[in-house]
């Protein structure tokens, strides 16, 4: 681990070069990049600082232990046990640190919400859905911008979808992705029974074009007239978007935005999404085992929440995490939840011995 370790140091002296490199500096796209690179490796490097010096402590005690002075030996043999405790610690510290990260962990992304079983309900419930996870975005200090919304007849919404953009977005919001399931008396129930509803939640982290290996040439661009609500823009306006990858043949299109740029914008970022999809499913179809041990898979078929209400209970399927705090969670209180994904998604990589 300590050869991998250094080679990380030999990385971040690097990039500290780079970052006072004035040609760099006057590129703020790729100062950015160089920049981002630096402060995440800047954790493992003071982390390993701190391991090596617990090593050298380890050294010395144990040299201590050898003294012929009864008093220095039992103080030697205290501290060394100490220290072994300190490196365990540490050790599983940077192992962690060291699961390869998901080169789309950074990307902002396209965050959509969808009534799904339970007619009114599961509209209503979509939009605590919305109003909860707006508010960790507020807590994340995130900008979130909506794209397209249908509001449901009694309230909440049929579908919303929104632009999330800030700092490690996709890492901390691909778990969201799946079907969310309410157990509670719904506003529309007049003899006060529980009913079950849903709702579904997916996450597509933004691409551009450059995020994968696509020739321009191969894409076949089409406009043409949005259907459905909008009013006089969308009847005149042909503001719908629709990108054919003439390869692979897949297609991906939006009507979603206001304006043609935002399509655009919108329908390559689902192309280039599937295109990836189709790619990485075909490199790690050896590992099609392991990766059903891992969270995170997006299926939107998959049940992997559950909001019951009367226990004011919420439980994560997946990991079989439970707690009672459910009024907290919906006001946007997500921290727990996402960071005990993450860390399961961490520890099953280093099992699985595979990066995703």
């Amino acid at each position: 681990m300590l050869d991998k370790l250094e080679s990380l140091r030999a990385r971040f002296l690097n990039l500290e070069e780079q970052l006072s490199d004035p040609d760099i500096i006057s590129d703020i796209k790729r100062y950015s990049k160089i920049n981002k690179e630096y402060s995440d490796l800047k954790d493992i490097v003071d982390t390993t600082d701190e391991y090596k010096l617990i090593l050298s402590n380890i050294d010395n005690a144990k040299f201590m232990l050898k003294d012929s002075d009864a008093e220095i030996k039992e103080m030697a043999a205290m501290e060394l046990e100490e220290l072994n405790e300190q490196k365990n610690n540490i050790e599983e510290e940077l192992k962690l640190m060291l699961v390869p990260k998901d080169p789309d962990d950074d990307k902002d992304v396209l965050f959509e919400i969808r009534s799904g079983t339970g007619g009114d309900e599961a509209s209503i419930f979509a939009g605590d859905l919305y109003r909860m996870y707006t508010k960790y975005f507020e807590r994340m200090g995130w900008q979130y911008e909506i794209i397209s919304i249908n509001e449901g007849t009694q309230g909440g919404y049929n579908k919303i979808e929104l632009e999330v953009k800030g700092n490690e977005v996709f890492g901390t919001l691909k778990f969201e992705s799946g079907a969310h399931r309410v157990q509670r008396v719904p506003k529309t129930e007049s003899q006060g029974r529980v009913h079950t509803s849903a709702a579904t939640v997916a996450v597509m982290p933004k691409m551009e074009i450059e995020d994968i290996d696509i020739n321009k040439a191969d894409l076949k661009v089409d406009t043409f007239r949005s259907s459905g609500a909008g009013g006089q823009h969308v009847n005149k306006t042909e503001s719908g978007v629709r990108f054919t990858h003439l390869p692979t043949g897949v297609v991906a299109e939006s009507t979603d935005g206001r304006s043609q740029i935002k399509n655009r914008e919108i329908a390559m970022s689902r192309l280039i999404a599937q295109i990836k999809e189709q790619q990485v499913n075909k490199a790690v179809s050896e590992h099609t085992e392991k990766r059903k041990s891992l969270v995170g898979s997006g299926d939107r078929s998959e049940k992997i929440r559950t909001y019951n209400f009367p226990q004011n209970r919420f439980t994560d399927h997946r990991i079989n995490f439970t707690s009672y705090n459910l009024d907290r969670v919906m006001e946007g209180e997500l921290e727990p939840i996402i960071e005990a994904l993450q860390m399961h998604e961490n520890t099953e990589k280093l099992k699985a011995g595979i990066s995703l």
